[in-house]
């Protein structure tokens, strides 16, 4: 009886001792991305995660095939679509509670506009059997189009390469706490350089405007590793477009 309760009392420990390294120390980890190449081709993930999903952008809409309608640019953005641009790419990148939870410049950019958008209330990104499956599994699961990615509060940071632009969208989920920022408008830095922290889970967004003959580098359900990981490349300077190569 005493050796029961004595391995009883021991796996409590364990158990509260995991919860606590992963909410206290591995939650904040921050790897160091201070040696990422500064390659103006290359747009690099701003985040550690699983892509959940990769569409074109066209005349400012997204179809949206399970559901045969299409969806407008800014009711991710939540925010006005460059002037001349309405065509582009959307990467979306779902953040577990295992996953670095910082987000780091895709490219060397200029800090452009932001624009913080409020709800009442925001929505689960899964329910229990997808948090286990995207988590603990690490499998993509499809995640365009649900009301979450279009109603949750938000953030949208636009960023100025040198060849294009992009924002990225930070969408709460239900049980996010808060979004930090680390830099502002007009700020420059470089590829990997840390923008942002969002605590527990969310979702992250790449727009990426115009450049049809983006290169893909990535998939959908792959596993990124923030500025590890090349999501596109921008075809060289006089290159024939190849629209969407390795979708």
């Amino acid at each position: 009886m005493l050796v029961a309760a004595i391995a009883v009392a021991a796996v409590a420990m364990l158990v509260v001792g995991f919860v606590w390294y992963t909410r206290k120390v591995w939650f904040f980890r921050d790897p160091d991305h201070s040696s990422t190449p500064q390659d103006d081709r290359a747009i690099r993930s701003p985040v550690y995660g699983i892509v959940s999903y990769v569409r074109k952008i066209e005349n400012g809409e997204i179809v949206c095939e399970k559901k045969g309608e299409a969806i407008r640019i800014e009711e991710i953005t939540k925010d006005d679509w460059p002037d001349g641009e309405r065509d582009g790419w959307l990467i979306g990148i779902a953040m577990t509670a295992l996953d670095v939870h910082y987000q780091y410049s895709p490219m060397p950019a200029k800090v452009g506009r932001f624009f913080h958008k409020t709800t009442g209330r925001n929505l689960p990104m899964f329910d229990l059997w997808e948090y286990v499956r995207i988590t603990w599994l690490r499998k993509g699961i499809q995640l365009f189009a649900r009301k979450y990615v279009l109603e949750n509060e938000r953030q949208t940071m636009w960023l100025d390469g040198e060849r294009v632009r992009l924002a990225l969208v930070l969408i709460a989920d239900k049980f996010v706490d808060k979004i930090t920022t680390f830099v502002k408008e007009g700020d420059r830095v470089p590829a990997g350089g840390k923008l942002s922290f969002i605590g527990r889970g969310s979702q992250v967004d790449v727009v990426v405007c115009g450049h049809a003959d983006l290169e893909i580098a990535i998939r959908e359900g792959e596993a990124v590793k923030g500025p590890l990981t090349v999501l596109a490349r921008l075809a060289p300077v006089g290159a024939p477009a190849e629209a969407g190569k390795g979708v």
